[in-house]
């Protein structure tokens, strides 16, 4: 059965879980946990990516992310080869690291955006890696801390967690601690770690309850929310889907995005294939990674590939591009 494709969408809310292939550690030491801190943040940065909750366990780590001007496939495909390589160079070993694709569930804000955060730091507690709640706010290799305002993380969105919880930092912080406090009894909560109907809508009582009311609900596993979410996110999916399968089938390829960009900016197709600094090209070729990104559907890592730039360089393109756009009202077609 093939795959399914990833649902993203720029400020979309994912809970991202990477395993170590068959179970094995990804993080030997604390100089791995580090290496995979400091290529974290430094895509997170560049891409505009929020992060709002984190935890490094043993085989495994959580993400609490939100989309920003690149797609979240992307950020975790720069920040995973990057890790895998140094790993196994490391400790010279090869092939796979991870356990094939990571989980990605594209999450509905409300109700679960505050849930998700308390249950990805209590993770460490859960499995008796740290002996409590004191222990966490020490513990470097969990977002808690951050928030907590104990291990400063300049790359980790607190603020906007600690505004749900008062506008005081102070008091903000005491009322998140307790509210990470309430959820110590809860225990390994399976509701939040994949989509599907089971799962969003809390268990089998409640699908039992829905069923017996004859209420429909909606399900992928792919999205963690309610009918009306999902059904929505679909939808989106699929017209973003239809738009891309249109342009295809209209003869748009890079090929042509290109000409229609060197057009506007009055410069050659081949000056932008060429690369340099001179403004007019600089313009044409955002406008390019823009198309190719937005529109197209193309892969960023793929793009930095053809056109001989960096993935940071790809994604600053796409941002000067949207901006272009917005200024100009330039349109594709």
């Amino acid at each position: 059965m093939p795959r399914r494709s990833r649902i993203d969408a720029p400020g979309a809310l994912h809970h991202i879980i990477v395993r170590g292939i068959e179970r094995s550690k990804i993080f030997r030491n604390e100089d791995d946990r580090q290496d995979l801190l400091r290529r974290l943040s430094g895509v997170l940065v560049e891409t505009d990516t929020r992060c709002f909750a984190w935890v490094l366990m043993d085989n495994h780590f959580h993400l609490l992310l939100k989309t920003g001007r690149v797609p979240v496939a992307t950020v975790m495909s720069r920040v995973l080869t990057g890790y895998a390589g140094s790993f196994n160079s490391r400790y010279r070993r090869s092939g796979h690291l991870f356990q094939n694709r990571y989980k990605s569930i594209l999450c509905q804000e409300e109700p679960y955006y505050l849930e998700l955060i308390r249950y990805i730091h209590l993770n460490p507690i859960r499995a008796k890696q740290i002996s409590g709640l004191m222990a966490l706010e020490e513990y470097p290799f969990s977002g808690h801390s951050a928030i907590m305002g104990k291990v400063p993380r300049d790359w980790q969105d607190v603020e906007s967690v600690l505004a749900r919880f008062g506008q005081h930092v102070s008091y903000a912080r005491r009322r998140y601690r307790a509210y990470v406090e309430q959820g110590l009894a809860q225990g390994r909560r399976n509701d939040l770690i994949g989509g599907g109907l089971i799962r969003s809508v809390g268990g089998w009582k409640e699908v039992q309850e829905t069923s017996r009311r004859n209420l429909f609900q909606k399900s992928d596993e792919r999205i963690l929310g309610d009918g009306e979410f999902v059904e929505q996110v679909l939808k989106e999916a699929e017209e973003d889907k239809g738009r891309k399968n249109r342009l295809v089938r209209q003869g748009y390829d890079l090929e042509t995005m290109a000409t229609r960009a060197a057009e506007r900016f009055d410069v050659e197709a081949s000056d932008i294939w060429a690369g340099g600094k001179d403004r007019k090209r600089v313009k044409a070729r955002s406008l390019l990674c823009y198309w190719a990104v937005r529109e197209l559907g193309m892969n960023m890592m793929e793009l930095s590939r053809v056109l001989g730039m960096s993935p940071s360089g790809v994604s600053l393109s796409v941002k000067r591009g949207e901006r272009l756009l917005k200024e100009g009202r330039v349109t594709l077609q």
